[in-house]
């Protein structure tokens, strides 16, 4: 069983701590467990409750009543609220968020199947990754800030997104044998594989014919994929703040090779690197759908 800090669970559930503090003062149902100096904590089945308690509050109920609800009438509530295609337009984005956190939670293939689809419906992969993905990704990062490794319903909802996005770019058809070829990879001690990923699907939905290294790849080796396939791009993406190692990585494969180098993330990591004529910085999704537009 996992357990969370009040920022955590603040961050999570969008209800304040110090509206929970009082709540803890005012009413039975929220009791948080404390360490041996006095601090926080809450359980698995806490933080459900409280992002189920958020989304209701967002949407008109009363923390006077819902507490007094039996389960079965909260989450009842919540389906409700989380299925309507018509919800305020404030509160709409947040509730998908919440949505994404609760399948998390459970671990509930099928509630994020059910999400994702229709989003995907909607907006299209791009769209849903952009508006969906990203943002909950950001959301739920606050889990990661304390814990040395992601609790395993962080690696859990990463790896079904990981399933969509390569089962989306499996349907894609071979690109014709004169198109252009672009080599994507993560570096050494980068291991944030669905920004890359998404790259990789935008490439290959226009044609490119993409060499996908995946995670964790020496920078030494790009240049000996480079003689192998005679790519027209290499891409990669920094997430880690690690400006220093990632420094050394960068000029090494500018060192080695000829190609353009598209680069996207954590512009810390290479900002000062930015005036070298061949590193093209790739600030969002849109702007690796321009250039490969403009150099197909």
């Amino acid at each position: 069983m996992s357990t969370y800090s009040m920022a955590q669970v603040e961050a999570l559930s969008g209800i304040k701590a110090h509206t929970l503090r009082i709540w803890e003062r005012r009413y039975n149902f929220l009791n948080p467990s404390r360490t041996q100096s006095n601090i926080r904590f809450f359980s698995d089945l806490q933080l459900i409750q409280l992002v189920n308690f958020g989304i209701l509050l967002r949407n008109g109920h009363k923390i006077s009543k819902v507490e007094k609800m039996p389960q079965d009438q909260i989450h009842e509530l919540v389906d409700q609220i989380l299925s309507l295609t018509k919800v305020n337009v404030d509160n709409k984005g947040k509730e998908d968020i919440q949505s994404l956190t609760l399948a998390m939670l459970a671990m509930d293939e099928m509630k994020f199947n059910e999400i994702f689809r229709a989003h995907i419906i909607r907006k299209g992969l791009l769209g849903t990754v952009r508006d969906l993905i990203y943002p909950f990704l950001h959301h739920i990062g606050i889990l990661w800030n304390t814990q040395k490794t992601m609790p395993a319903q962080e690696h859990f909802i990463s790896c079904l997104i990981r399933k969509k996005i390569i089962s989306a770019i499996d349907m894609i058809p071979h690109p014709p044998v004169q198109a252009k070829k672009i080599i994507i990879f993560l570096l050494e001690d980068e291991h944030h594989e669905i920004g890359i990923l998404l790259a990789s699907f935008i490439a290959a939905e226009r044609g490119y014919k993409v060499y996908y290294l995946g995670q964790n790849v020496p920078s030494e080796n790009i240049h000996e994929v480079l003689n192998i396939t005679d790519a027209d791009f290499i891409m990669s993406m920094f997430v880690a703040p690690k400006p220093d190692k990632s420094l050394i990585q960068i000029k090494n494969i500018l060192k080695t090779t000829k190609v353009p180098f598209l680069i996207s993330g954590n512009a810390q990591n290479f900002v000062s690197l930015l005036d070298n004529k061949r590193l093209i910085y790739l600030k969002k999704p849109e702007s690796l759908i321009d250039f490969l537009n403009n150099n197909n």
